[in-house]
């Protein structure tokens, strides 16, 4: 398409927008600034990459209103880069188009099962009994769907999903490859010096428009429910802990770990490979940095960081400090010195 008709199509998603340059460019796709060619649009939305709008090759850059750019290049400038190109992809490029295998004759599915209109489940799909699988789901082969679970509209389950008994799914969800719902927590009781298991009698239920990446973990609660709360979105090899509940519009970065019995509020976003021990409490609006470990509660509206984490402020003096420590130890060494040469002057005058 035309760029001026990029334009128009965004400017319909309600992205207020302006060409500067030439608007009947072809845009054929969109790409970053480093691996942006001809026939690409681009986008800058953090200050840190501007001097890459020197270099880039890309046909046209997205910016925002007020940025500077070198002469010479087209630009499409709007109050919001990043969500602007987030629906610039969607408009040239959409998403996904999914198989439709109707219920594909190589599946195994329970008489007692109901499956829903316009549902498509591929081959070697097992569903147990008193499953229900609401409209337009879409289950790839290999997933295997446990007794009397229940999963709502125009949900996606990609390969290898496993859905243990019982677990509840909301509209709109979607867990990829390999993913597992409903496995048994960790939940063991020290008895005459071994491990007694104790049995895992609850669920997990997953609210609406959650998203999982590849190979996620949710533990059923030992009592009561595993829940996560609606349009919480996961990354990739994210583990959850029996009976722990997280809020509306989490976000949990690859390999974040959360123990049992953990409360989680809403807007809380834990980075990469961010650990939490169990029985606490974090609040809304929450941010917990990359490899931090949560040891205890964290209040609303906070920004933390560190192992223990500890407010980011904090951490950041912290860390300065230590990184002066070599000094420090170097300089304390010679006031030592100083102190004991004093010392043997004091003990010569005395003598004396």
């Amino acid at each position: 398409m035309k760029l001026s008709e990029l334009s128009a199509a965004l400017a319909d998603k309600g992205f207020a927008n302006s060409i500067e340059g030439d608007a009947d460019l072809d845009i054929v796709s969109a790409n970053t600034l480093d691996d942006a060619r001809a026939g690409e649009i681009s986008f800058l939305s953090n200050p840190k990459y501007k001097a890459k709008l020197r270099l880039t090759q890309a046909s046209a850059v997205i910016v925002a209103d007020q940025e500077s750019v070198p002469e010479g290049l087209t630009v499409m400038r709007t109050e919001n880069p990043y969500a602007a190109i987030t629906a610039a992809i969607i408009i040239i490029h959409g998403y996904r188009v999914h198989p439709q295998w109707g219920v594909d004759e190589q599946c195994r599915i329970a008489a007692s099962a109901e499956i829903g209109e316009n549902a498509s489940i591929g081959p070697f799909v097992t569903i147990g009994e008193h499953v229900r699988i609401g409209a337009n789901a879409i289950v790839y082969p290999g997933c295997y769907i446990g007794d009397r679970v229940c999963i709502g509209d125009d949900v996606i389950l990609y390969p290898n999903v496993t859905i243990y008994d019982d677990s509840r799914l909301g509209d709109r969800v979607a867990l990829h490859a390999g993913t597992v719902v409903g496995q048994d927590g960790l939940g063991y009781a020290p008895v005459n010096g071994s491990w007694l298991k104790i049995p895992q009698v609850g669920r997990v239920v997953i609210d609406d428009d959650v998203e999982m990446g590849a190979n996620c973990a949710i533990d059923r609660a030992t009592l009561g429910e595993t829940y996560i709360g609606k349009d919480t979105k996961f990354s990739d090899l994210v583990v959850i802990g029996h009976g722990t509940k997280l809020g509306e519009r989490c976000m949990m970065v690859a390999q974040v770990g959360i123990a049992g019995s953990v409360e989680v509020g809403n807007d809380v976003t834990l980075a990469g490979q961010v650990g939490v021990a169990g029985h606490i409490r974090i609040g809304d609006n929450v941010l917990v940095h990359a490899k931090s470990a949560v040891w205890s509660s964290i209040e609303d509206d906070a920004n933390y960081l560190g192992f223990p984490a500890t407010r980011a402020f904090q951490y950041r003096k912290q860390a300065a400090l230590v990184q002066k420590l070599p000094e420090l130890r170097r300089r304390l060494r010679k006031l030592e010195a100083e102190v004991e040469n004093l010392r043997k002057d004091i003990a010569d005058r005395q003598s004396d």
